[in-house]
């Protein structure tokens, strides 16, 4: 008996191994999309649970709920698109210059 391990993926036929391949990428996915809706809900707890100390830090959370509006918007919508992006440069401005 061997101590090495057995790589199975090699005995298997091309379509089992694209399943496997498949299975494991899925998995990975999930996984990583599981840790971004809880790092989400993190974040967001934080923005509902301290209030904004300075107007920088409203402007954090203004830019926040923009942009989650602004991923929801349709490709189309142009318009709504250019004006949350006018708003998140006057953030970005008056931050800088405040």
């Amino acid at each position: 008996m061997s101590d090495e391990p057995l790589d199975l993926d090699s005995h298997r036929g091309m379509a089992a191994q694209k399943a496997t391949d498949l299975r494991r990428a899925l998995a990975e996915v999930e996984t990583h999309a599981r840790e971004l809706r809880e790092r989400r809900a993190e974040i967001e707890h934080h923005l509902l649970s301290y209030p904004a100390a300075s107007w920088p830090e409203a402007a954090v959370k203004a830019r926040y709920v923009l942009k989650l509006y602004a991923a929801g918007l349709a490709p189309e919508d142009t318009r709504h698109r250019d004006l949350v992006a006018a708003i998140l440069e006057d953030f970005a401005r008056l931050t800088e210059h405040g």
